[in-house]
This record gives C-alpha cells, sequence and structure tokens, in this order.
C-alpha cells in the first residue's frame, strides 16, 4: 500500500472506499459505527477529520471537524444539499436549530438541535488548502416508533369465541420488532408485517395474535412491546386485560370430612361464573330446607351448630348467571359419635378348660383357682379378675352359712335316751316327745338334748 493513499475503517476494520487524489471518505448510510480519514505520514497533517453520527430523530447532531497541522486555513461545514452551514466562524444558513459550538484553525464543531428525518445525509468538512481537501461525514437520524395499539378486542367476550388481535406501531427507523406477551410470559405471534410509510423513511410494523377464548383468559394481561435500537435500555408497549363472560360452575366445601352426632358442620358453596352468580339457593333432597331453626343459612354458607341424624340426606347449592345455571350436591352422612364405657366393678367367674378332653393338673389348678399358667407370658395383675374370684368366695360362704342355719332350725328338739323310754310312765318308746314341757316331772332327769 503506497504512503499517500487514505482510508476509511469501520468497527469491522473494512476499508469502504479509498481515494489517493482527493481524500474523500465514503460511508453507507446503514453504517452507524464512527468512521476516521487518516492521513498518511507524509500529509504533514493537511487532512481533515470527521465521523460519521447516529442521532435518534429530536435529539442533537454535533458534527466536529479536526486538522492535526493547520497554516489557518479555513475550515468549512456544509449540509448534503451542499448548503454551507459555517464558513469559520461565521454563520452561512439561516436556520435557528443550527449554532456554532468551536471554531480554531484546527477545529471546526456545529450543533444540529432538533434533528429531524430530513437532516440525513452526507455532511462535508472542507479545508481550503491548494487544492481544497474534503472529508465526508454521514449522518444517520433513527425514527422512534409510535406508542403500539392493539386493535380487535371487544368487551366482554364471551367463552368460545375466537378472536384476533392486532398491535400495530408506525413511524419507525429503522423497523421495530413486535412481540406478544401472556400475563409477562412471551408467546408467539404471528409474523410481523412491515409497510414503508408514504414517506419512504418510516415502516409501520403490524403483528396479530388469535385466541380461542376460554374461561382461564378472564383476567388475563395480554401486552404487546415493541423493540427498536432508539430506545434505549427501554421498550414501547400497550396492555389490554381480557374479560370473559362464561356460565358458573360451582364447588361445595365442608368444615369437616367426617360428621359425627353432636358436631358442628359449615357447608360453603363456591360459585365461579362471569357475571358472578349471586346469590345461591341451597335445598335438600330437591325440596325446601326442612328445619330452619336448627340450620342457619347465611348467603353462600349453610351452618348446622349440632348434627343428628334427622340432618342425612343430600344438600344442593345452585347458582345461576345470565349464561347458564349449575349446581353441586353435598352427600351428607352423620354418624354415631364415640361412646367411652366406664371400667367392670366385676368379672366373670373363670371358666372350665374343655372336659372332653383329659385334664392335666396344670390346667385344673388354673381353671378353678383363676391362676395364670406360670408358662405363660408375665403381664400385669388384673384388678377384676382377682376382685370378681372374692366376690364370688364371699357369695359362696354366706350361701353355705344361711343354709346351714335353716337346717339346724328344723332339726331343733328333744330326745328321749333308753333309760326313759323304759319307765313305765315313758310314751310310745319309738316316739320322741318333741318340745316337752314341765308337765313331765318324772321324765326330767333322764332326757337328753342335742343341737
Amino acid at each position: 500500500m503506497s504512503s499517500s493513499s487514505l482510508f476509511l475503517f469501520t468497527a469491522s476494520c473494512r476499508v469502504l472506499e479509498q481515494k489517493i487524489d482527493r481524500s474523500i471518505c465514503f460511508c453507507g448510510c446503514d453504517c452507524l459505527s464512527h468512521t476516521f480519514c487518516l492521513s498518511p505520514p507524509g500529509g504533514q497533517g493537511q487532512f481533515p477529520i470527521v465521523q460519521n453520527m447516529t442521532v435518534t430523530e429530536g435529539g442533537i447532531a454535533n458534527l466536529t471537524c479536526r486538522v492535526e497541522h493547520n497554516d489557518n486555513t479555513s475550515l468549512q461545514w456544509s449540509n448534503p444539499a451542499q448548503q454551507t452551514l459555517f464558513f469559520g466562524d461565521k454563520k452561512a444558513l439561516r436556520d435557528n436549530r443550527i449554532e456554532l459550538v468551536r471554531a480554531t484553525s484546527q477545529e471546526l464543531t456545529i450543533n444540529i438541535s432538533e434533528v429531524t428525518l430530513a437532516d440525513e445525509g452526507m455532511y462535508t468538512c472542507s479545508l481550503f488548502t491548494m487544492p481544497v481537501k474534503t472529508a465526508k461525514a454521514f449522518l444517520t437520524v433513527l425514527g422512534m416508533p409510535k406508542k403500539p395499539e392493539i386493535n380487535g378486542l371487544t368487551k366482554p367476550v364471551l367463552e368460545g369465541d375466537q378472536i384476533t388481535l392486532t398491535c400495530v406501531t408506525s413511524g419507525s427507523k429503522p423497523a421495530a420488532d413486535v412481540r406478544w406477551f401472556k400475563n409477562e410470559k412471551e408467546i408467539k405471534g404471528e409474523e410481523s408485517a412491515k409497510e414503508v410509510n408514504t414517506s419512504g423513511k418510516t415502516f409501520t410494523v403490524k403483528s396479530s395474535l388469535q385466541l380461542l377464548v376460554n374461561r382461564h383468559d378472564d383476567g388475563v394481561a395480554y401486552t404487546c412491546r415493541v423493540d427498536h435500537v432508539a430506545l434505549i435500555a427501554t421498550h414501547e408497549e400497550t396492555t389490554q386485560v381480557l374479560e370473559v363472560h362464561y356460565a358458573p360452575y360451582v364447588e361445595i366445601k365442608h368444615s369437616i370430612p367426617a360428621p359425627l352426632e353432636g358436631q358442628y358442620l359449615k357447608l360453603e358453596c363456591v360459585p365461579h361464573g362471569n357475571p358472578s352468580p349471586d346469590p345461591v339457593l341451597w335445598t335438600k333432597d330437591g325440596g325446601e330446607l326442612p328445619d330452619l331453626d336448627r340450620v342457619i343459612v347465611e348467603g353462600r354458607e349453610l351452618t348446622f351448630m349440632s348434627l343428628n341424624k334427622t340432618d342425612n340426606g343430600t344438600y344442593r347449592c345452585e347458582a345461576t348467571n345470565h349464561l347458564g345455571t349449575s349446581h353441586a350436591e353435598y352427600k351428607l352422612v352423620v354418624k354415631d359419635a364415640p361412646t367411652t364405657s366406664s371400667p367392670s366393678t366385676t368379672s366373670p367367674a373363670p371358666t372350665l378348660p374343655d372336659t372332653t378332653g383329659p385334664l392335666d393338673s396344670k390346667h385344673l389348678n388354673s381353671a378353678v383357682t383363676g391362676n395364670r399358667d406360670p408358662n405363660a407370658l408375665p403381664g400385669p395383675p388384673d384388678h377384676a379378675l382377682i376382685g370378681g374370684i372374692v366376690a364370688v368366695v364371699v357369695f359362696a360362704t354366706l350361701c353355705l352359712i344361711i343354709v346351714l342355719g335353716r337346717y339346724l332350725a328344723r332339726h331343733k328338739g328333744t330326745y328321749l335316751t333308753n333309760e326313759a323310754k323304759g319307765a313305765d310312765d315313758a310314751p310310745d318308746a319309738d316316739t320322741a316327745i318333741i318340745n316337752a314341757d314341765g308337765n313331765h316331772a318324772h321324765a326330767e332327769e333322764k332326757k337328753e338334748y342335742f343341737i
């Protein structure tokens, strides 16, 4: 490469154009990186140096032209229409948006405020030497996309309807990107359509999203988000929340899983629907609730303060809105409350072993006395069994005493000895004189008494 060559570099280190004789640098309008014109070592710095600019519509463009070594030669900036903007520190074009920032022998810097798309193009810095040397900088103006709009949504939407949402944004340059989100989670829409506006410089972008609406879409937020190079660290977006009307469905919640007699029970009817189905209707076994003194109805709740088996039956909750009617049922079966029995003070008598087979002494002793088998596993003493045995023994003893007393009472009397039988005044020797009194004086000495 000869020392007299001049290069135009981009961020990708690609030479866009070389000019040896005039030192003119060219860059395509789609290039957003800075471009510098570097002079060869033998040129002694007598070459203007500029850089490309990218500005968002409405922003400020700063155009700077520098010369490393200058012998008081004037610098000049001109616009894409080759109109002179500034010659040195002298303003040449009457445009209030253009103002001088700095003018020296080595630098000429100007600002263009409130930049429009019409300001885009190639700007030239000229160094008036012999011959005149120039450098060109391309000003790129980005078109800011407008806030997107979502079309095609009417409120409310009925369950089962198929709708198409269309997101539209215009004014972007280059064309913006459109994305769809459902409750902040990105979803795929149709391919975006990009149309060039009548000005030929900006784009209108459209993207559609087709939905088959169901009840789960009620309250869901659909967002159209626009991304663009001009939107630094931010984005434009619009959100629409769907309102879906659907017929009701009902569920019944109960406070306890297995109701028992005497317990408290609350049934809650929970209807779902849009519009909300309110109020609800409670029935039992296809008819009205039988006893409102025992059953409390408050709004959607049915309360039993103390259950009994007369409450058994099928309870239905019914809900209605203008799209339909639905119901849910709860079958109530009240079970007996568990009873706690008090411990018995007596125990049945021990049961003798089966007598159909031979009895050994160990089994007989265990059956009669109530003793445990010594080979059996040890366990805690059975106080009820011991008390029962004692009661049986006491009862048997009392019975024996009573029987013996009655027997003795029946056989009480006076009996004669053999001597008394041989006396002259004795009665029949074979007849015993029972309950003798004092009239038998002669026999008094010959009596024997047996108790």
